[in-house]
């Protein structure tokens, strides 16, 4: 399957993230989950206050969040698949992990296949949808079932 990975960095946080690991997580979740070929995915690594104005803007909430993933919808007959756009805060991933630099990597890998899952169809609006997708993760990138429950939504159990 062919693909193409377009990773870009506006966060003050460097050095998070390999496009390599991105670009084989990409490869094995669309691999496993079905998706076809060729298939284009854009990734944004932010700050919290161009992720909170995203929030708020398309969401209606008004604070960071860890990730957002947004779908596209159109396609124009043989091109590529483009899945769409995922936005990572690293500032709320920094905070998230303490500024532990391996656990926050850990925290990337993650948030980068949780919204990948969403742009391949998956929610987490039931606690069946919940539980599907951080099993998924979990096969995904080779985690416990804990770690994939940091991704869970905010307010919820």
């Amino acid at each position: 399957m062919s693909f193409h990975l377009d990773v870009q960095n506006i966060s003050s946080s460097k050095y998070l993230y390999r496009r390599d690991v991105l670009a084989r997580i990409m490869r094995q979740v669309c691999a496993e989950e079905g998706a076809k070929g060729p298939l284009e995915l854009s990734v944004l690594f932010c700050d919290d206050p161009f992720i909170r104005d995203l929030n708020r803007r398309y969401r209606k909430r008004d604070e960071p969040t860890d990730v957002l993933s947004f779908a596209q919808a159109h396609r124009p007959p043989g091109a590529p698949a483009v899945l769409g756009d995922i936005v990572i805060s690293l500032e709320t991933v920094a905070r998230r992990c303490r500024s532990d630099r391996q656990a926050m990597r850990q925290e990337v890998r993650l948030l980068f296949c949780h919204g990948l899952l969403h742009l391949l169809g998956y929610t987490h609006n039931a606690a069946e949808e919940r539980e599907t997708m951080q099993l998924k993760q979990v096969r995904h990138l080779g985690i416990t079932k804990e770690a994939a429950w940091r991704t869970r939504p905010r307010g919820r159990p």
